[in-house]
């Protein structure tokens, strides 16, 4: 679940916060004029982030004549598909046991398997469009770092098993095998599995954009839609009537009139430091670029980049009143500290290297933390979102399946049961903010605890039961 890094508040950051690694390494993305007049289209999109691509995308494909047009407030990948922590995983926000709850053990299990087949469609795509995107699956380590941690990785992986999870999709790795793939400091143990990939996020937005341009669809930036309604997206430059609306929109979807409790803005920061030598990384370990988590109940990531560098970063900053989204929030000195103090906690060897870039933006998170894809037929209007900060490969499948659910087509991707899933809206203010930030306390009080007592704090369970997790 999500959680705080507790900041370090007696060392400031080591380098002054600037753009993000993933934006600073990619291309130089071209300059997209911003909507000079009205339009008339088949299908408008809101967002070009990657669920917006992806749709345009696939939909290009499969109906080569359709006019579609993307609009985006800043820029192409602009948000979180800009941003993230470059994992194109599997992983989907409700677990196992509540998806089977939900929806019944077979549709839960073809979900897990499409979400698997999505992180290789991705790598598929990229290879195929001849983009250059640093793909690399080396799978997933949960790391196992005390007692606490060790019997919920082992109560996991056997509750897995119960929903046909089987070894090779997920197993328990002893510590001396956890401690072969990398060096990272009291390793007990750790969870992997191979569906996860590391990539460049800013390439693979940048690049998608291209091809999509390339198959006909225009993109215009700097343009803000100011309302969706049927048959109609109003921006700041002008009207687009389409037969279809597609929201991808996601942590910035509070902004949009009527969806401020839809879904949850929170705030994820990052930190990359400068390339490390090769005498580091064989302390590192990482060898085949495996992302790399824990078991704590907060929520860290890292991966090796493709340079040589390590990218890591958690969920730290405090949900902001009204869901409000400034550019301000993307940046916090002492959070950025904290994961600065974290990642050396993890591997020492990279206290002496300078941290080159920090950085974060907002995710979204659905009230019972379910991503959902649809249509509304009566209105015309389609969505997908709510990925709660796992939307690289999610994304990809969102695309997928709102194309076939625009084009009307039944397929195995329509008939999953994420499609037209509703979650109840966000409590109104100030519940949400009192009940969200609590929340975030609370988990810090509680990873706080077991690492110092290595017994699991019961409030973390109790907690995720509240907030529907």
């Amino acid at each position: 679940m999500f959680g705080i890094i507790e900041p370090v508040t007696d060392r400031a950051l080591s380098v002054e916060p600037i753009r993000s690694l993933w934006n600073a390494t990619a291309d130089q993305a071209p300059r997209r004029d911003p909507l000079a007049r009205d339009l008339d289209v088949d299908v408008a999109i809101v967002g070009a982030g990657y669920t917006g691509l992806w749709t345009a995308y696939y939909l290009s494909r499969s109906n080569p004549n359709a006019r579609i047009v993307v609009v985006d407030q800043a820029h192409a990948g602009f948000g979180a598909s800009g941003r993230n922590g470059g994992w194109c995983s599997a992983i989907f926000p409700v677990g196992p046991r509540k998806l089977a709850q939900l929806h019944g053990s077979e549709r839960a299990t073809a979900l897990r398997l499409a979400l698997q087949d999505a992180v290789d469609e991705v790598g598929a795509v990229a290879g195929a469009e001849g983009m250059e995107i640093d793909f690399a699956k080396g799978g997933c380590m949960t790391l196992v770092r005390n007692p606490a941690q060790l019997a919920r990785a082992r109560a996991d992986v056997e509750s897995a098993r119960g929903y046909g999870i089987e070894e090779q999709d997920l197993r328990l790795l002893a510590g001396e095998e956890a401690r072969s793939i990398t060096g990272a400091q009291g390793v007990l143990g750790a969870i992997y599995t191979p569906h996860c990939a590391a990539l460049h996020p800013g390439r693979l937005v940048r690049q998608l954009a291209e091809r999509v341009e390339r198959a006909g669809v225009a993109i215009y930036e700097q343009t803000a839609a100011r309302s969706i309604a049927p048959g109609v997206v109003v921006t700041d430059r002008g009207r687009v009537e389409a037969g279809v609306i597609v929201r991808a929109t996601e942590g910035y979807t509070a902004r949009l009139p009527g969806s401020r409790r839809s879904l949850l803005p929170i705030y994820s920061l990052m930190i990359a430091t400068e390339p490390l030598p090769d005498a580091a990384w064989d302390e590192i370990g990482l060898r085949g670029r495996e992302t790399f988590t824990d078991h704590r109940h907060l929520r860290i990531y890292g991966q090796r980049t493709a340079d040589g560098r390590l990218a890591f970063g958690g969920r730290g900053a405090p949900y902001h009143f009204g869901s409000a989204i400034r550019p301000s929030f993307d940046t916090d000195t002492r959070i950025h500290a904290g994961l600065e103090s974290l990642l050396a906690e993890l591997f020492p060897v990279v206290a002496g290297h300078a941290i080159t870039h920090a950085w974060g933006g907002p995710l979204a998170i659905a009230r019972d933390w379910h991503p959902s894809v649809g249509i509304d037929r009566a209105t015309g209007i389609a969505w997908a979102g709510g990925y709660v900060g796992d939307g690289v490969a999610t994304a990809n499948l969102a695309g997928r399946t709102l194309s076939d659910l625009i084009l009307g087509r039944s397929s195995d991707l329509t008939a999953l049961p994420w499609v037209n899933h509703r979650s109840r809206h966000w409590e109104p203010e100030p519940l949400r903010w009192i009940g969200v930030n609590a929340g975030l306390h609370l988990v810090a009080t509680a990873d706080r605890e077991e690492a110092r007592s290595g017994k699991p704090a019961r409030r973390a369970t109790t907690l995720a039961r509240l907030l529907g997790y």
